[in-house]
């Protein structure tokens, strides 16, 4: 069972991390603003849906810890949603340079790159 008291206070802690305002949060998850606030203000206790909503757009957040407090948050396993404004990072594949190693060595090239964006759209780039 759910402590509703400790949830409500990691949900807080998440919106506070992201910067985020309860009607922004909510908007960002896609749900109502008075679906935060039932929850913020313990009146609701909240739904799967609305957890998985939460997961889904903030990868940095744990199940097990949002769920019980165990483990961290930020999770330093998953990687921070990157907005159009912020500096992308290098891959790790690129950083330690074995993606290069193998297009040399096997005299690969790159085809195409194909990019997915979460509202289903996709950009495809030829060589």
């Amino acid at each position: 069972m759910i402590n509703t008291d400790d949830f409500v206070k990691r949900l807080q802690k998440v919106i506070d991390y992201y910067g985020e305002s309860a009607s922004s949060f909510a908007e960002k998850i896609g749900v109502q603003r008075s679906s935060i606030s039932h929850i913020l203000s313990g009146r609701n206790k909240p739904s799967l849906d609305f957890i998985l909503k939460v997961l889904s757009a903030f990868p940095e957040v744990d199940l097990y810890w949002l769920f019980n407090g165990k483990g961290e948050f930020p999770s330093e396993g998953k990687v921070k949603q990157i907005d159009s404004d912020e500096k992308q990072e290098a891959s790790p594949l690129l950083e330690n340079n074995t993606f290069n190693k193998d297009l040399v060595e096997n005299k690969k090239s790159i085809e195409r790159i194909v990019i997915f964006y979460s509202d289903g759209t996709f950009k495809n780039f030829n060589n």
